[in-house]
């Protein structure tokens, strides 16, 4: 009895001793990464290991294009949504690119990407209602009021949608 508790207690030590090192290896650079940098040059180096670790994941992707495009990379970012556009993307991603236009203030290229994500799912009423609030808030209010018609037929008991509505009609940006 004595032996097999002993054995079970070695066996728990050296599977967390292995855990630990698996642990420790697995890891990425972390803070050393950005420690000690000025501002500018630690979020680059963080946003480099984004990019690294986003691989082909398309909605990784999106997020480090985002910060990218919005940070005055607008090269860099438009590189990696290329990427994702000429790859298997969908009308999420549609969307989603298209509020890094809309938050950029590029209004005509965000359009073009809401609207292709709209004609591809015509039943996405999250998606009717956060692009009708967004067309309300730059002043469209009749084609964001027509999506939000159409959401609020498919789901009326969504609160979101009404959330989104509020948000654009008293102008308070969404989050």
């Amino acid at each position: 009895m004595k032996n097999s508790i002993a054995v079970m207690v070695s066996l728990g030590c050296l599977v967390l001793v292995a855990g630990i090192a698996v642990a420790s290896k697995a890891e990425g650079p972390g803070m050393d990464l950005i420690r000690g940098k000025s501002a500018q040059e630690a979020g680059m180096a963080a946003l480099a290991q984004a990019e690294k670790l986003a691989g082909s994941g398309t909605w990784e992707s999106i997020a480090v294009a985002r910060v990218y495009y919005l940070s005055g990379n607008k090269a860099q970012g438009q590189s990696i949504i290329d990427r994702v556009l000429a790859g298997k993307s969908d009308h999420n991603d549609w969307q989603r690119i298209g509020q890094i236009y809309a938050d950029a203030g590029e209004n005509d290229k965000a359009a073009q990407l809401f609207e292709r994500a709209l004609a591809a799912d015509p039943k996405d009423d999250t998606g009717q209602s956060e692009i009708g609030a967004w067309y309300i808030s730059i002043g469209q209010r009749d084609k964001g009021e027509e999506l939000l018609t159409k959401a609020f037929a498919r789901n009326p008991d969504e609160g979101s949608h009404y959330l989104r509505a509020a948000q654009a009609y008293l102008k308070v940006a969404p989050r």
